[in-house]
């Protein structure tokens, strides 16, 4: 029987060791411009260099259909084109600024593969629609104002099994919006640190989900609180965040968006000004250096944080959602979640409504050094949309393109934010280790 259950481990172990092997593909479809910047002047033809590979070679009588245009308005279409030799080159323009993408889809076998490049045209030029309302700054400042009149009523609960020798790791929750609307999230304190210490404020994507803590960050000096936005614990299992989802959360990106004071991101973009108000009263911040940083949705809430919170002292935003929300409406790229999109009679309510909850219009506001990063590739967060937020920015701004990128990240990307965060926080040397430090 021993020998049995030892055979069977072993058969486990090696499954699951090939499993996390599994890595790339044998079809891959490559779209390659021929500016190695992926910028090109208004009327400069772009040439798209396209190969179908197998193995790394040239796939012959491969066949593809081929979609091209602006972004979000692709204007040729066609299907079933064959390469004869597994290769072509396609050929695109823009007379105003704006971005052109080139989409490929391989049919190889009963499998479809995908392959895309996204071209900018003066792309530094782009501006956001108008859709600032005039009272934008009175209705942020009397939420903000009538929200920090309840106190924070702060908890925390200590999480053993995350703390390591230098962070202390907790759950924690306090007051949002209003009294019993509760902002949950994971602190991280480090403990090596005689002096007080910078913070970091992570603000998540959209989604719902369980958090781990930035414990990374605090190993190295930095006090650190990553957020959820739903009012819910954040550390249960993953299949109850995936079942509200799909449930009572389903779409709440939309819900009462014909409503100013309805809108699910009254509470959200309320909520991390709250979590930033909890960082400043936490006796281990050093008063002075304070960031917020997140992509996606979290990269919109780093911008609301940097223009409405005075404790703010830096953001760094990754390809920010809910920017130009109403470019749509003129034609052009819109970011998401893409509310106006192919409505020709949009509710006027929510397009009214959608001015207080635009991207763009805290960008503005920004006085702090900010960080920008996003890719041309993004299908979720157009880059159109992400440009236009990072234009309307004034000084202290850093923009750092990796436009090969969709909705994700690379490797350096990553490396590189972390890189700018660390000089923003200008984190104390740790002290050595006393005995009982970290328990």
């Amino acid at each position: 029987m021993k020998r049995i259950t030892l055979v069977l481990g072993l058969f486990l172990l090696v499954s699951l060791a090939v499993v996390a092997q599994i890595r790339g593909k044998e079809i891959v479809v490559q779209v390659q411009p021929n500016h190695a910047n992926w910028n090109y002047r208004l009327g400069e033809e772009a040439i798209f260099n396209v190969a179908v590979l197998k193995n790394g070679c040239p796939l012959p009588q491969a066949k593809v259909d081929i979609e091209a245009g602006p972004v979000m308005y692709a204007d040729v279409k066609r299907s079933g084109v064959v390469l004869k030799d597994g290769t072509a080159t396609w050929k695109g323009t823009m007379k105003t600024a704006g971005f052109y993408r080139l989409k490929v889809w391989a049919h190889v076998g009963e499998k479809t593969y995908e392959g895309l490049c996204t071209v900018g045209y003066a792309p530094e030029t782009l501006q956001p629609t108008d859709n600032c309302p005039a009272d934008f700054d009175q209705f942020w400042a009397d939420a903000y104002e009538k929200a920090s009149y309840y106190p924070l009523e702060a908890h925390r609960r200590l999480l053993p099994e995350r703390c390591t020798e230098r962070v202390q790791v907790y759950e924690v929750s306090f007051n949002g919006l209003n009294p019993g609307n509760r902002i949950y999230g994971i602190l991280c304190i480090p403990t090596a640190y005689e002096d007080k210490r910078p913070a970091l404020l992570r603000v998540p994507g959209a989604g719902v989900r369980p958090y781990q803590g930035d414990v990374e960050e605090a190993n190295i000096g930095a006090i650190t609180l990553e957020i959820g936005v739903h009012g819910i614990p954040v550390t249960m299992p993953q299949q109850v965040y995936d079942d509200l989802l799909h449930g009572a959360l389903n779409g709440y990106w939309e819900a009462n968006l014909d409503n100013r004071d309805q809108m699910a991101y009254k509470r959200i973009f309320i909520g991390a000004l709250r979590a930033v108000d909890y960082l400043t009263q936490l006796p281990e911040w050093n008063g002075r250096e304070l960031g917020v940083t997140g992509a996606s949705q979290g990269g919109v809430l780093s911008l609301v944080c940097g223009a409405l919170h005075p404790a703010v002292t830096f953001v760094g935003v990754v390809h920010p959602a809910m920017c130009d929300l109403t470019a749509s409406l003129h034609g052009k790229a819109c970011g998401w979640p893409h509310y106006f999109y192919g409505q020709k009679q949009p509710d006027a309510k929510k397009v009214a409504t959608s001015g207080y909850y635009d991207g763009v219009n805290f960008a503005r506001r920004l006085t702090i050094p900010c960080w920008f990063s996003f890719g041309y590739n993004d299908e979720v967060v157009p880059p159109n949309s992400a440009y236009a937020a990072y234009n309307v920015t004034q000084e202290l701004r850093t923009l750092k393109l990796y436009p090969a990128t969709g909705h994700f990240w690379f490797q350096e990307q990553w490396e590189e934010w972390r890189e700018w965060l660390r000089k923003q926080l200008k984190k104390p040397h740790p002290q050595p280790l006393s005995k009982g430090r970290g328990e």
